[in-house]
């Protein structure tokens, strides 16, 4: 709701590829998902369809909030303003990567790094290992050669200014509590100074 005030678009990350999820998220005014474990075609299938009403998907409708934001109209325009984002970030996810991108009225990818980095046999936070970063850099070739969007979760500062200089579209540049907490340190600090 605070969100619809603004001109910033509500995006929600979905628990898993279910269209009961997807349909209410979307029900209640996300206007993009980003839908983790991407791993094949058929994935990317199914969570496009689940975004999409009738003939592109299976969406049911039931819009309480979307209507209310996005105007009477909301059922004439929803299939083509709604962003679906695929998450990679396993290895199965980033071998498909050209056949996810194939699926019709997907809008891109968000890279899940973390999971990648440990499917890539590394710890969580190695953004910066050469196995990584490569991944990273072809995915983001491949996504932009398509004409898609390339989204990513950035644990850390260092890690958002070469994401952004890398050229993805959309980064997350922490969670919450990584805000806070880094936020909370620096004034502790300053105050101990």
């Amino acid at each position: 709701q605070a969100i619809s005030t603004t001109n910033a678009a509500p995006l929600v990350r979905c628990s898993e590829n279910g269209l009961g999820e997807i349909n209410k998220l979307l029900d209640a005014g996300a206007y993009g998902v980003i839908c983790p474990l991407i791993n094949s075609k058929e994935d990317a299938e199914r969570f496009v369809r689940a975004c999409h009403y009738s003939p592109r998907g299976g969406r049911s409708y039931g819009p309480a909030r979307g209507v209310l934001y996005g105007g009477k109209d909301y059922f004439e325009h929803a299939n083509r303003t709604v962003l679906t984002l695929a998450m990679i970030e396993t290895r199965q996810g980033l071998a498909a990567v050209e056949d996810i991108l194939s699926v019709p009225d997907l809008d891109g990818i968000f890279i899940g790094p973390s999971d990648l980095a440990i499917e890539l046999g590394l710890t969580p936070d190695s953004w910066s290992d050469d196995k990584v970063d490569q991944a990273i850099k072809h995915l983001i070739e491949v996504s932009h050669a398509r004409g898609k969007y390339v989204g990513i979760f950035c644990g850390s500062v260092e890690m958002a200014e070469r994401m952004k200089a890398y050229g993805v579209d959309m980064l997350t540049p922490g969670t919450d509590v990584q805000l806070l907490r880094a936020e909370t340190s620096r004034r502790i600090n300053i105050l101990r100074g």
